[in-house]
């Protein structure tokens, strides 16, 4: 059998005195949706009450939810100077509502909002990406410094983290590679094929896959790839490592996290972006050939023919050499961002989210750069 649902009621006594009864279960199942303010109304209907009465008639189980509602209740009254008695409840009821009103509220404890002028969150935002990029030119010259103990044979790290970081960015990312670099391919060829069989140039689908694969999209998607995948993984690592001390371990012992951290990642990316470009260009010409070579009236080896044609030593270059600097900025992203990551858990989970973020722009931007430059000089 199912207990009775909160309920209230209101008995007129005298002339100036009005009883609120409460009847029923008041607990989180059955109260959850009854508010002061509705009874309150109520209340306020009656013009010339002067007293309320609160009373307890049947009252089963209840907890927090109708304490709530009476202090809630007894605070609207006061403020409408409406005297509040409390003679008729149970003893427990009456002891708890003592005991919250026993300490007045201090001024002051209320967390208010506080509204700020545009003028100065567009300071504090200044302030902010001033301090970003000091961050980011102090970050920079650690890592030249670091570099440059590496090529005079000085840098200390230990060799297994550098190929375990190859492993993690290279094979461990083969296969979402492999995966996105098919479908832009596909992609590629579709959109392609729709405008150029309006001319009866199916053949040149070899030429707009292959030189968009080669010379821009192998290496950008590439590159988004690793800096949702790899340089969230770097800012976690390194994150989680300032959190729990180890950084701060790393100095104590005498070990500049910069060579010992951050190196290993920088050169594994360095290293492996170039090699999964080429794969990328690969398997986005290899999609663009299943499209090509199924739907529409090519061969496979005018497909190929077309390919080799189209794509020359050059655009290879430019793609390879797009995705080397993509790695470099995933990785200064990743590993700043890391460093940077605050005390806490949630932190940890910002300098990843940061990390993925500041990599993308840094790829768009440098993009964009690289493409003027090629333009300009004319390649």
């Amino acid at each position: 059998m199912n207990s009775p649902s909160a309920a209230w009621r209101l008995e007129q006594r005298s002339d100036t005195d009005l009883a609120l009864v409460l009847t029923g279960d008041w607990d989180a199942a059955h109260a959850g949706q009854i508010a002061p303010e509705t009874v309150f109304e109520e209340i306020r209907r009656h013009a010339a009450i002067q007293r309320i009465l609160l009373a307890a008639k049947d009252l089963g189980r209840w907890d927090s939810v109708l304490m709530t509602f009476l202090i809630g209740l007894i605070d609207r009254c006061r403020k409408e100077q409406l005297e509040v008695d409390t003679a008729e409840l149970p003893e427990g009821i009456r002891t708890l509502l003592d005991l919250a009103y026993v300490v007045p509220e201090r001024a002051g404890a209320r967390r208010e909002a506080i509204r700020t002028l545009w003028l100065a969150e567009i300071g504090k935002s200044a302030q902010r990406l001033w301090a970003d990029a000091k961050g980011f030119t102090r970050f920079l010259g650690e890592a030249a410094l670091a570099f440059a103990a590496l090529a005079f044979g000085q840098a200390r790290f230990r060799r297994v983290d550098l190929w375990l970081n190859i492993q993690e960015c290279g094979p461990s990312a083969v296969p979402i590679v492999t995966l996105i670099s098919l479908l832009v391919g596909l992609i590629l060829a579709f959109v392609g094929a729709v405008q150029l069989a309006l001319f009866g140039a199916q053949i040149y689908i070899a030429d707009l896959v292959g030189r968009g694969m080669t010379r821009e999209m192998g290496a950008l998607m590439t590159a988004v790839i690793m800096s949702g995948r790899t340089g969230a993984a770097f800012a976690a690592q390194i994150g989680t490592m300032n959190v729990n001390l180890e950084i701060s371990a790393l100095r104590v012992m005498g070990f500049a996290p910069m060579e010992f951290l951050v190196l290993p990642r920088m050169l594994a990316l360095i290293l492996i972006m170039p090699v999964l470009c080429l794969y990328a260009d690969l398997m986005g010409i290899i999609g663009g050939g299943l499209v090509t070579v199924s739907f529409f009236d090519v061969s496979l080896m005018q497909y190929l023919h077309r390919t080799q044609q189209a794509v020359h030593l050059a655009d290879f270059l430019i793609g390879l050499s797009k995705c080397a600097v993509y790695g470099v900025l995933i990785a200064i992203a990743g590993c700043l961002r890391g460093m940077q990551c605050g005390r806490s858990a949630s932190a940890v989970g910002d300098a990843a989210t940061s990390a993925v973020v500041t990599s993308i722009v840094f790829i768009v931007v440098s993009d964009s750069i690289i493409t003027l430059i090629c333009n300009r000089l004319g390649i």
